[in-house]
């Protein structure tokens, strides 16, 4: 493939690993000051590891362009350091992702890693993380974790969006029934469970079979018919979905010629993100979801990041997953700094840990002290045309989660 960036090359066909690629390094040199000079600065490796191809390879680049994105407008520093941004595939097995991992860490020395689309991948690779002492700043969702000593996450734990649209889905449904689906994976369990367990905790009831929430295979389900079939059996008043990327499309697409178009289709928030609307069409229309994000939200460092975004990627709408990434360069960026001159990976990492409140696209926000994931506003949008487009819209907020 051809990694987009600064530098462009290709990669060989068939290969699991992406070569290291220099993101915009600017080489400082020492500088007179006050009869002195200031020790020169070494290089921050960080270690991306995010989906390259198949049916996440849109997250994936979403990932790597959030994060570019916040080197660009910064002269490729993270920290007053020149930063090298190093990507490795994530792939859809764990051996993948750990592969990449260990090499990252053993052979690249990264002072950080970032990215992680599949939350399942991150247990994968704690253990490695914690052997090193390297933190791993994750800018998608991840399950709750026991040990997060070196774990941070600024998007969302997994549950978080079902959590959040629950008594929304419930206030609307009132005496009915939900049929809940979602893909067969680590963030689709997670996400199905937050909406299942908060849904019936608030008195709803669920139309699917012994109340369980229904998986479809991953990544290799592409007719979902039988399964539309059931929800129409199983006399559902109203569908609560998450699923990302192709499956989004592909869900969505196929529920609006299906049977069941009639019920009204809640969802989170990444089953209607700018890329898929683009495939869904009309058959996304109306759908009510809950995301942390929207680009429409008005606030100064939203309007910044997404005027710099159309600059660099005209023609595409940032997501949840670009301001995460971009948030997750800039917790290294203000951590790297307060870290020292030549900072180790576990100096970063306390560093982290006192960063306090940060300025968001998506609003102030901070790292909880025991998951280590954001305390942060959470926005029920809408589907609506604008002109000839889709676009999710804000209507309200949702929930304040977190902590």
């Amino acid at each position: 493939m051809t990694v987009t960036g600064p530098a462009r090359r290709t990669v060989p066909a068939g290969r699991r690993l992406l070569t290291t690629f220099l993101t915009g390094v600017l080489v400082l040199g020492t500088a007179a000051c006050d009869g002195g000079s200031e020790p020169e600065r070494q290089t921050i490796r960080i270690g991306m590891i995010s989906n390259i191809d198949g049916s996440l390879e849109v997250p994936g680049s979403e990932l790597r362009d959030g994060f570019q994105l916040y080197l660009d407008m910064r002269a490729g520093q993270l920290g007053g350091h020149p930063a090298e941004l190093i990507l490795a595939d994530e792939g859809y097995e764990a051996g993948v992702v750990v592969e990449s991992a260990t090499k990252l860490l053993e052979q690249d020395r990264v002072s950080a890693v970032t990215g992680i689309i599949n939350g399942g991948n991150v247990a994968a690779i704690l253990p490695l993380i914690n052997q090193h002492k390297v933190p791993l700043v994750g800018a998608l969702g991840r399950p709750a974790l026991t040990d997060v000593s070196y774990v941070w996450h600024t998007n969302l734990i997994s549950v978080e969006p079902g959590v959040a649209m629950a008594p929304f889905v419930r206030q609307q449904v009132k005496g009915g029934t939900v049929f809940a689906i979602g893909p067969d994976f680590q963030s689709g369990r997670d996400e199905l469970r937050g909406f299942v367990d908060t849904f019936t905790d608030l008195g709803g009831r669920l139309a699917n079979p012994d109340g369980q929430a229904v998986f479809t295979p991953f990544p290799i389900t592409e007719d979902f018919g039988p399964y539309l079939d059931a929800i129409a059996a199983s006399g559902a008043d109203a569908i609560y979905c998450f699923f990302d990327a192709q499956n989004a499309i592909t869900f969505v697409k196929q529920y609006a010629e299906s049977s069941v178009a009639d019920l009204p289709l809640y969802a989170a928030g990444f089953v209607t993100e700018p890329a898929s609307l683009i495939e869904q069409g009309d058959a996304a229309e109306g759908i009510y979801n809950g995301l942390n994000y929207s680009p429409d939200l008005d606030n100064a460092a939203n309007r910044e990041f997404v005027s710099a975004w159309n600059a660099a990627y005209p023609g595409r709408v940032p997501t949840s997953i670009v301001m995460a990434s971009y948030d997750a360069a800039a917790v290294l960026d203000r951590a790297i700094a307060a870290a020292g001159t030549n900072p180790s990976p576990q100096e970063i990492n306390t560093a982290i840990a006192g960063l306090g409140q940060l300025n968001s696209p998506r609003g102030p926000w901070q790292f909880a002290r025991t998951t280590h994931a954001p305390i942060q506003k959470w926005y029920l949008r809408q589907v609506r045309r604008d002109g000839r487009a889709l676009t999710n819209v804000v209507v309200s907020e949702l929930a304040t989660l977190g902590g």
